[in-house]
């Protein structure tokens, strides 16, 4: 079954039935179950040790911890415990009414959460929490759904890696050009170089980030976000209450009536400067003698960083609340213990999805999905025209259905590359340029990717609502690009694709901002 037609089939069921049922865990254990099938060729017994070893590699592998995965796992709690003492010392309501006083509109409070999405860029998980935990007392005030603030964060985050050489995703895209160009003795222009020439090239991206604008400053409101935005506005519910989010806290958790701003933001200062200080220590640690930066970051431990910089904030956030509890005498100490497990338990949600997605990815990736839809391009006979679109939609399509935007990039850029050099060798970069945004494109549709999976966590929203949401919104981008890349193709001119995809983002300004019914009466909290 592996490198088959057979192996797309457990993500389409998982696919398929989080969009009918829209119950993720029992979709994705059904896609578990249906991949182990295969990989066992039907044979119960050999099913179920299949399952259990790739539940064992979550946490061990090659007998050892699985540390990328148990420090993700840790952040996430570490986050929630901070969060909630925040909450509890009082800085998210102090934020939220500082907040009130200088973001008076509803755009307002959604381009500060997307603006904050472009500036945190260092990496993708931390920049969909972090983006979270600042941005949710600003919107809720404002009643922007936390449907809404996923897809501004969702949006905000890997695209702006994907362009960012000084990033987590920059240094890894940047080592695997440098393999691809010494491959085919492309000596014109270096790994930077190409990285940095690609970037105008990465359609998807600009298509994205400019309806991320547009949608906040117009109210375009596509779809289901329609309900979720409808609801806010008129009811003052920023989400489903019949639903569960990550990430959320109770409301009947206790708060001090003397916290501050600086209860909320010192703490997600502390978060910022330890993840990035730890970024660049665990970077130049991997690297022998003096390191450039992009070698740092090439190298960095993105998940240890993750923790270590969790356990900063942390003390930093129990510094306030033992303030508020013992010399401010806001709070009563004795909440210290409710306040750690509520911390734990609202994001106990996010830690079981992202089990059961990485189990998944894991058997998928055995099933050898991503080598099928890659050996499709490498035996396809087309004209070298069509190779950008065609790689941007098999990238999506790859992405998508594997749950991961850094394996598509690590099987179909070289192919893109082998392609380009035996056919047109000035297609190089378009060619890779469309990988990388035909990935960021599926990343943002598929229901197991974990980057969607956290920014639904950092805004507090139910995962399946934030993905339902954010699809349309995706699909117009991908349209968009996707002319960009047959003109890039037939043309060879960028300039001519980046006037099209500008063209095409304001012919969807004018159209979607023009009916009544996908616009929002501007309403604040009272």
């Amino acid at each position: 079954m592996e490198n088959t037609i057979f192996s797309l089939l457990p993500p389409l069921v998982a696919i398929a039935m989080v969009i009918l049922t829209r119950r993720v865990l029992l979709s994705l254990g059904v896609g578990i179950v249906t991949a182990a099938l295969l990989l066992a060729e039907f044979s119960i017994t050999e099913t179920f040790s299949i399952i259990f070893d790739a539940v064992k590699g979550i946490f061990v592998s090659d007998g050892e911890l699985n540390t990328w995965n148990v420090y993700i796992i840790l952040f996430l709690l570490v986050l929630g415990v901070i969060t909630a003492f925040i909450s509890i010392s009082g800085g998210s309501r102090a934020f939220g009414e500082w907040a009130m006083k200088r973001v008076k509109t509803r755009a307002g409070a959604q381009i500060v959460g997307a603006v904050l999405g472009i500036i945190i860029f260092i990496d993708d998980y931390f920049n969909a929490l972090a983006v979270g935990q600042i941005s949710r007392p600003i919107t809720d005030r404002q009643r922007v759904s936390r449907a809404k603030l996923a897809y501004l964060i969702d949006s905000t985050s890997a695209p702006v890696c994907v362009v960012s050489p000084v990033s987590s995703w920059g240094a890894y895209i940047i080592a695997l050009i440098g393999t691809i160009l010494a491959a085919h003795n492309v000596t014109e222009y270096s790994a930077f170089s190409a990285f940095i020439q690609m970037i105008p090239m990465n359609l998807y991206v600009w298509a994205t980030l400019a309806i991320v604008f547009i949608v906040a400053l117009r109210r375009i409101e596509i779809g289901p976000m329609k309900v979720h935005e409808k609801r806010a506005v008129e009811e003052g519910l920023v989400m489903d209450p019949d639903k569960p989010a990550p990430g959320e806290l109770k409301d009947d958790l206790p708060t001090s009536t003397k916290g501050s701003v600086g209860d909320l933001v010192w703490p997600i200062v502390a978060l910022v400067i330890g993840t990035v200080g730890a970024m660049i220590w665990t970077g130049s640690q991997a690297v022998e003698g003096n390191a450039t930066i992009l070698q740092i970051f090439e190298n960095t431990d993105v998940s240890k960083s993750l923790i270590l910089g969790g356990l900063i904030g942390l003390f930093v956030t129990m510094a306030l609340f033992l303030r508020q509890a013992f010399v401010l005498k806001g709070i009563n100490s004795n909440v210290f213990g409710r306040g750690v497990w509520e911390g734990i338990k609202s994001m106990l949600p996010a830690v079981y999805i992202l089990l059961f997605a990485w189990a998944i990815v894991d058997l998928i990736g055995r099933l050898e999905t991503g080598t099928y839809l890659a050996g499709i391009v490498e035996s396809s006979n087309m004209s070298t025209s069509w190779l950008p679109i065609i790689l941007f939609l098999i990238a999506g399509i790859m992405a998508f259905s594997t749950g991961t935007s850094w394996g598509s990039f690590g099987i179909l850029l070289p192919i893109a590359g082998d392609i380009a050099a035996a056919t047109d060798i000035n297609l190089l970069l378009p060619a890779m340029a469309a990988v990388l945004a035909g990935a960021v494109f599926g990343d943002h549709c598929s229901p197991i990717s974990d980057t969607t999976i956290l920014s639904s966590t950092g805004a507090g929203c139910n995962h399946i609502d934030h993905v339902m949401t954010q699809l349309p919104y995706a699909l117009i981008s991908a349209g968009i690009a996707s002319v960009g890349y047959l003109i890039i193709g037939f043309t060879g001119s960028t300039i001519f694709a980046l006037l099209a995809v500008a063209v095409l983002v304001i012919a969807f300004a004018l159209a979607a901002g023009n009916k009544k019914d996908g616009t929002m009466q501007e309403k604040t909290a009272s």
